[in-house]
């Protein structure tokens, strides 16, 4: 079988998300992400020219990975609604670094954080269009927001039990709000 070979760009993205996810993304350096990229510094600022750039991407490349397992987990039977709560789930329970890093990168870019918020705005577009209760799925896409928010400031005050109880709540209260729609895959 043949094994396609990862760019360098790609190694470097790969480095640099492991050593945020063991260090914290505001220990992230760039000779450290070089060294486990097994690439140069020099071959890494060519890629990234700076460490914000390096973070842009970083960002970028997880919105996109999570809009296609979005995507991915969206099917007639467990639609777009059902599918973005229990993936956020699944973030909210994984082991996360807290909130320096991005604070960080939004000091180095003020920019930083434009990407993101363009992409929330087009999820929550997409689920409203699927959505036949507007004001439900606020809620629901507000209490992820909330539940992501706690874990990435280190205060989340809900137990994993309380956690579940929240995603349990909010897929009951998202049944039936959701239009059957796999036209949009």
């Amino acid at each position: 079988m043949t094994q396609i070979k990862q760019s360098s760009r790609d190694k470097i993205l790969s480095a640099a998300a492991e050593v945020a996810r063991e260090a914290g993304a505001g220990r992230l350096s760039l000779d450290a992400v070089a060294a486990r990229a097994g690439v140069s510094k020099g071959g890494l600022l060519y890629n990234f020219p700076t460490k914000a750039s390096l973070m842009r991407a970083l960002v970028e490349t997880f919105l996109t990975n999570f809009e296609q397992e979005l995507d991915a987990s969206h099917t007639a039977q467990d639609g777009l609604l059902s599918a973005y709560i229990k993936l956020s789930a699944i973030e909210c329970a994984e082991a996360q670094h807290g909130a320096t890093g991005v604070l960080a990168a939004i000091a180095e870019d003020p920019d930083f954080l434009k990407p993101i918020a363009a992409f929330k705005r087009r999820l929550l577009d997409r689920l409203k269009s699927e959505s036949d209760d507007f004001g439900s799925l606020l809620v629901i896409y507000l209490a992820l927001e909330g539940m992501r928010s706690l874990k990435l400031f280190e205060t989340e005050v809900l137990t994993s039990e309380e956690r579940d109880l929240a995603v349990e709540s909010m897929l009951k209260i998202g049944a039936g709000r959701e239009r059957n729609s796999t036209a949009s895959l």
